[in-house]
């Protein structure tokens, strides 16, 4: 910090902005630091047996047919929006023609999805699958509504990612004869990986912390799915609920240290996959 503040002494507008810079970042870390301490001090005195038990009753407020759900959800979600996203995000680096106005109107149009509040995505959810489509309240109309909603972002970060990758790897790929889709597959994709996962990362905590989509979606019925249909609550959606009653207070923080703890956990394994790929 001294050694800084020597090079900037000479030059106070690079100070300022310096010092403005340390100070966001200190406010950032410190807030992010305060909740989870903050939610770790009310939920872990909490956890126990009773609220991991298998069958959910009024007087355990159990959690894990939620944590099974949150994961049938995430993966279910990501199985549709992973692929249309990369694929998308494929067409409009590789193979688009540059500067074409359709080209621009998708990516204009993928920006802007990405900033509608959820509880849109959860009307429109709830009109095209559960009441056009005759789902109901099921785990699949949940899944193919937060697949919508995270589509946008997993194609943005993928169409970085993709073109973050020097132009020097296509040539090398053609000039050793390799044709389009192997390069894209073999070369491209392969470099990408990082910056993709960074986006799929993003779409998972989205995932496990969305409430207002399911609800109207997914429905809250505190039960591990036994199919598609079955209507299911989420760790999100089970936090709400409690927390909404206002019996399970502490249940409800015990949940939020789950909820943190996967997110946590999921945010580890990608972190190691992409450094693999790196390598």
């Amino acid at each position: 910090m001294k050694r800084k503040l020597k090079e900037y002494r000479n030059n106070p507008v690079s100070l300022l902005l310096y010092l403005l810079v340390a100070l966001a970042t200190a406010v950032t870390v410190g807030i992010t630091l305060a909740i989870i301490i903050y939610i770790l001090i009310k939920g872990v005195p909490h956890l126990n047996g009773d609220i991991f038990a298998w069958k959910y009753t009024s007087e355990n407020a159990s959690m894990l047919p939620a944590i099974i759900n949150t994961i049938f959800m995430t993966v279910l979600a990501l199985l549709f929006a992973v692929p249309a996203g990369i694929g998308s995000a494929i067409y409009l680096v590789e193979y688009a023609p540059k500067g074409n106005k359709f080209v621009n109107l998708i990516r204009l149009t993928t920006e802007t999805l990405q900033g509608i509040p959820s509880i849109v995505y959860g009307l429109f959810g709830f009109l095209m699958f559960s009441v056009y489509l005759g789902f109901g309240y099921s785990l699949l109309g949940g899944a193919l509504t937060l697949a919508i909603m995270i589509l946008p972002l997993i194609m943005r970060t993928a169409e970085e990612a993709l073109l973050s990758v020097p132009d020097t790897y296509r040539e090398g790929s053609f000039g050793l004869g390799a044709g389009k889709l192997r390069t894209v597959f073999r070369i491209i994709l392969p470099s990408a990986v990082p910056g993709i996962l960074s986006g799929i990362i993003l779409a998972v905590g989205r995932v496990a912390g969305e409430t207002a989509a399911l609800l109207y979606t997914a429905g809250s019925v505190a039960k591990v799915a036994g199919s598609l249909m079955d209507s299911s609550r989420t760790l999100a959606v089970h936090m709400y609920v409690l927390l909404s009653e206002g019996l399970y207070t502490n249940q409800a923080y015990a949940t939020a240290v789950i909820l943190l703890l996967m997110v946590v956990l999921i945010n580890l394994a990608s972190e190691l996959i992409a450094k693999k790929f790196t390598k």
